[in-house]
């Protein structure tokens, strides 16, 4: 069992990025929505990352961190949650992210030795919520941790694609904190019942940049 600092010493390394999953390599879609005008400034930055972490892609990913890790602490199968996690994906590239970024997880994890009995392959948040659970670290840190290195990794890929000074990107992270800490202290609302996700245009942003002719990302 981790605690304390033992416990966040392991979060910082499992999303370092010094960890391989290749996080670094996708946008989710914000290199096309630079693209077409919508993210121009960093107010626009906020908002659009804002909106995925309460309403979006993100808030789901929190959602099956959260039933991955009540499964795994109910000795339940997560087979079905595999199954909507990977249907869930909203395009080809969105797919590609989990299912890449999590195979990657499952692999390094193997490798490094925190964990022998995690699976092979698993869509990202999903390998995320059984691993905290297996090293007994609590919901609400895992969530943060994710929520976290999830939103800098965007803040990070905008700052190049807008692109923003660093210090717009501090201040915007500075600002998402009381969005992360929000989500994680009502993580018991994180169920399959709220699943879902209204931020379209998100959406409609990763299927377009399947098509951009030149690109940096891979999603």
């Amino acid at each position: 069992m981790l605690q304390g600092d033992a416990s966040l010493l392991r979060l910082m390394t499992l999303f370092s990025p010094v960890f391989p999953v290749g996080g670094f390599a996708y946008s989710h879609g914000l290199e096309q929505a630079v693209h077409e005008n919508f993210i121009t400034n960093a107010e626009d930055l906020f908002d659009w990352l804002d909106a995925l972490a309460n309403y979006g892609s993100l808030h789901n990913d929190a959602v099956f961190i959260a039933e991955a890790w009540r499964s795994n602490d109910q000795g339940k199968s997560i087979i079905a949650l595999v199954e909507i996690a990977n249907a869930n994906a909203a395009s080809k590239e969105r797919f590609l992210e989990i299912d890449l970024q999590g195979r990657a997880f499952c692999t390094s994890v193997a490798q490094t030795g925190f964990s022998k009995g995690i699976y092979k392959a698993l869509p990202y948040p999903v390998a995320v919520g059984v691993l905290g659970h297996q090293l007994e670290i609590s919901l609400s840190s895992v969530l943060t941790a994710y929520l976290h290195t999830f939103l800098s990794n965007l803040v990070q890929a905008a700052i190049r694609l807008v692109p923003l000074g660093q210090s717009d990107g501090v201040k915007i992270m500075a600002k998402l904190e009381k969005t992360i800490l929000a989500i994680t202290e009502n993580s018991d609302k994180l169920t399959l019942d709220n699943l879902g996700s209204c931020c379209f245009l998100s959406d409609i942003m990763a299927m377009r940049h399947e098509k951009l002719y030149s690109r940096i990302f891979r999603s």
